[in-house]
């Protein structure tokens, strides 16, 4: 498990589903903190992906390299420190460019619940697949009983 959050640490920018009514919506989102299990993120409430995660909090993300991908999947929540929020707008210059101040902007995590490891460089293919709420693992190849 600590390879695929290894990879997340550093590969930022990922892939975020949401959803809009019965509609997928997909868009490259940009992880603003990790702690453990728990992705940080920032945007505005002028945005459809905030309306869209009030609505459906249920999302799911994928990171990709080369032959290593990791998908990451669980509900969002709204409830971010405001030490937490000031670090995400301190340490990443972007958001300064874009918004006057940390609180100009709606700031939400994710507690990973589901993630899955992939890596196509090995012959067979390599499957990890984690269940963070119950602690399960599942080892495999791509293409067997344990692919999703």
């Amino acid at each position: 498990m600590e390879r695929a959050l290894s990879f997340l640490r550093n590969h930022k920018e990922i892939a975020l589903a949401t959803c809009e009514g019965n509609l997928p919506k997909l868009r490259i989102f940009q992880i603003m903190k990790q702690e453990g299990n728990v992705l940080y993120f920032a945007t505005s409430e002028k945005k459809a992906v905030w309306h869209e995660l009030r609505k459906n909090p249920n999302v799911e993300l994928l990171a990709y390299e080369g032959n290593v991908s990791v998908r990451c999947s669980g509900m969002v929540n709204f409830n971010v420190e405001e030490e937490t929020k000031r670090w995400i707008y301190e340490n990443n210059a972007v958001l300064s460019r874009l918004y006057a101040s940390y609180d100009q902007m709606v700031y939400f995590c994710l507690p990973i619940a589901e993630m899955d490891y992939y890596d196509l460089a090995p012959t067979p293919p390599l499957f990890k697949h984690f269940d963070l709420m119950s602690g399960e693992v599942g080892d495999g190849f791509v293409g067997d009983r344990f692919s999703k």
